[in-house]
């Protein structure tokens, strides 16, 4: 297990700040933050280096511009097959992430795909794999928050 370290005030503002413009210049970021440029750059390193910060990506226009269907699935398995189900949704390529949780559910899925055809064939599918007891599905209508 990967041990994630404690992060500052200045690591959680640095973070926030990148995830609201991942391009955003060391000199800007230093002076949204109130601290010098060399500060700015040395902690990106070290929240690199440490595994907080993974990678940088790029965003695009909201989903419901362009058709897709987004959803949000919680997945109950029964017993000890939860290995299994993990290794089958990771071979869905509609599957953009998937959780392990805790409380009523034991997964979250984050599924997207072109039409709602094609959404009918996932849950169908996921419903389909040995190990899955219940799910229940909530299509994300607009993001409001990013």
């Amino acid at each position: 297990m990967m041990y994630m370290p404690r992060l500052t005030d200045l690591d959680r503002r640095l973070i926030s700040a990148l995830r609201k413009d991942g391009r955003a210049p060391v000199a800007a970021l230093a002076e949204q933050l109130g601290v010098a440029r060399a500060t700015v750059t040395s902690r990106i390193e070290k929240l690199k280096a440490q595994g907080v910060i993974v990678g940088f990506s790029v965003r695009v226009h909201d989903h419901n511009e362009t058709g897709e269907v987004r959803a949000i699935s919680f997945i109950e398995v029964v017993g000890r097959t939860t290995d299994h189900v993990i290794a089958e949704l990771r071979g869905f390529p509609e599957i953009m992430a998937l959780h392990t949780t805790n409380g009523g559910w034991d997964l979250v899925a984050e599924i997207s795909c072109e039409n709602l055809r094609d959404f009918d064939e996932v849950l169908r599918r996921v419903r389909g794999i040995k190990g899955v007891v219940n799910s229940e599905t909530s299509l994300l209508l607009s993001s409001v928050v990013r």
